[in-house]
């Protein structure tokens, strides 16, 4: 069915303009609280403790918010992505393929909502 038409109706557009927009409120509540988690310099009690358990310490909670950080750019980045896909429903060229020029598969565009290559395409990049 989607093989003769070059662009989704009015109608599909809302249907994934709503599902990128509960996407992005997720994933902002998400991003808050990996924020908060590497912000968050809160002492865990470790003063009167010995010196080696207090660097083994330090140096784990460096490293947790290393990780939180990277979390937070991936999660910043999806958001950015999404609001991209946002856009192209605007511009009304929402779900056709950079590559091919053919519209991607609803389905996959439900599960990956800001999708800009088709599965035809993923798989010519492989």
């Amino acid at each position: 069915m989607t093989e003769n038409r070059t662009k989704y109706s009015d109608e599909e557009l809302k249907e994934f303009k709503e599902i990128i927009l509960e996407k992005i409120k997720k994933a902002e509540e998400d991003l808050a609280l990996i924020r908060s988690a590497y912000k968050n310099d809160s002492n865990n009690g470790t003063d009167d403790t010995s010196p080696t358990f207090k660097a083994f310490e330090e140096g784990s909670e460096t490293m947790s918010k290393e990780a939180n950080v990277k979390l937070a750019i991936r999660q910043e980045k999806f958001i950015r992505d999404l609001n991209n896909a946002l856009l192209r429903i605007e511009n009304k060229n929402y779900g056709i393929c950079r590559v091919t020029g053919k519209l991607i598969q609803k389905e996959r565009l439900r599960l990956v909502p800001h999708a800009t290559l088709s599965i035809e395409a993923k798989k010519m990049q492989q």
